[in-house]
């Protein structure tokens, strides 16, 4: 927890008199003894000296020291708060900084000296305020000759605070909630209250809501892998990638694409061998054999009894069962199709019928002045020979 120091003026006291004394507030220091400071501040101003030496005190301070503008931070107390690691100003106070002050008398010499030494006091309390909000030095001069009036916005515009507090509560997601089911009957407002959990915590933290987000993203990317997937079938299976199949690239055992394909060597209908580690291509080999020449059973016996080598007539081998294992993808695919047609064709005549719907008038038929006024179908028989073909078809 932290030490608190409020620097409040009162009747007598302001910056560097009774409580606010330099004194003071070195005793104040000595009792936090390290732990972090919060210097709560309200007041006009007072001596720059010591505002300067308070501000040197706290710049020294081991622990964290935190200012607070809460009212009014003006002249010497505007130097006390540039002390603050973070500056926090409430956004109802004012913050102000003026060319610095003396009251004295005497000759011409003496006057000329005073003014020499305020000019060279507003280039010490000018530093201050560079060093804090790293405006240049004609800047902030110009700030102090015109005797410049700060709201918290403009404080925090210019660089002098860190933060602006409002005092707004946080709006969490089950305040919005219940205030538009506020006027639902009750046994509703319970659901809802139910669903919220209300006595549990309802601040979910940031970390489960970038959790729960990235399952919805990978679900959702996952979708359109599934979409834009492409397949290369081998003499071991399908091999699932996206994009184009070359070296380098992540190949997959299933649809989804989340089980990496075995290490091994795979060859292709085109007699194209990859070598597969780890799920991801490491190296493609052109093709060894003729992808025709597996059709031609002349060539076999040569093959097989001739000149070539084993391994020759291993990788035709290959080839020869990943072109069968595509032929029966392709004759699965047609089968699924031939089926779909075929429980279109088993449709009964009269269902047949019930789709034929036209308004002409067969010969030798009698329909009623209603029926020729109905619209036309697009599908309605046009010509006599279609029209004959339909009412034969129907008078069966």
């Amino acid at each position: 927890m932290s030490y608190k120091i409020y620097l409040y003026d009162t009747d007598t006291d302001c910056i560097g008199s009774g409580t606010l004394s330099l004194v003071e507030i070195q005793n104040q220091l000595e009792a936090a003894a390290g732990q972090d400071v919060e210097v709560h501040i309200s007041s006009a101003g007072g001596s720059a000296f010591d505002a300067i030496a308070i501000y040197d005190l706290l710049k020294k301070y081991p622990g964290n020291v935190t200012t607070y503008i809460d009212a009014l931070a003006a002249s010497a107390a505007s130097i006390v708060a540039m002390a603050g690691e973070n500056i926090i100003m409430s956004k109802y106070a004012l913050l102000m900084i003026h060319k610095p002050m003396v009251g004295s008398g005497g000759n011409a010499d003496e006057l000329l000296k005073d003014v020499q030494m305020l000019n060279v006091v507003q280039s010490r309390l000018a530093q201050i305020y560079m060093d804090k909000t790293r405006l240049d030095e004609v800047t902030i001069n110009s700030l102090i000759n015109s005797v410049t009036w700060m709201t918290a916005d403009q404080a925090l515009d210019l660089g002098f605070i860190d933060l602006v507090e409002n005092y707004q509560e946080p709006v969490i997601n089950s305040a919005i909630i219940k205030k538009y089911t506020s006027t639902a009957p009750a046994i509703y407002q319970r659901c809802i209250n139910n669903i919220l959990n209300i006595n549990t915590n309802m601040n979910i933290e940031n970390k489960e809501l970038i959790e729960r987000t990235t399952s919805v993203l990978d679900k959702i990317m996952n979708f359109f892998k599934k979409v834009v997937n492409k397949q290369t079938i081998t003499d071991k299976g399908t091999l699932h990638h996206a994009g184009e199949l070359d070296k380098g690239a992540e190949v997959y055992q299933d649809e989804d694409m989340s089980i990496p394909a075995a290490s091994d060597c795979y060859t292709t209908p085109s007699g194209q061998k990859l070598t597969v580690k780890s799920g991801t291509v490491q190296k493609m080999d052109p093709p060894t054999v003729d992808p025709g020449a597996d059709d031609d059973d002349d060539d076999l016996p040569e093959s097989l009894f001739g000149s070539k080598k084993k391994t020759d007539v291993q990788n035709r081998v290959r080839a020869i069962k990943a072109k069968l294992h595509a032929q029966n993808a392709l004759l699965a695919e047609a089968k699924a199709a031939l089926e779909a047609a075929n429980m279109r064709l088993d449709k009964t005549r009269e269902e047949v019928k019930n789709e034929i719907r036209s308004d002409f008038s067969p010969e030798s038929s009698r329909r009623s002045s209603k029926a020729k006024t109905e619209t036309t179908p697009f599908f309605a028989p046009q010509t006599t020979l279609a029209k004959n073909a339909v009412k034969k078809a129907i008078s069966k």
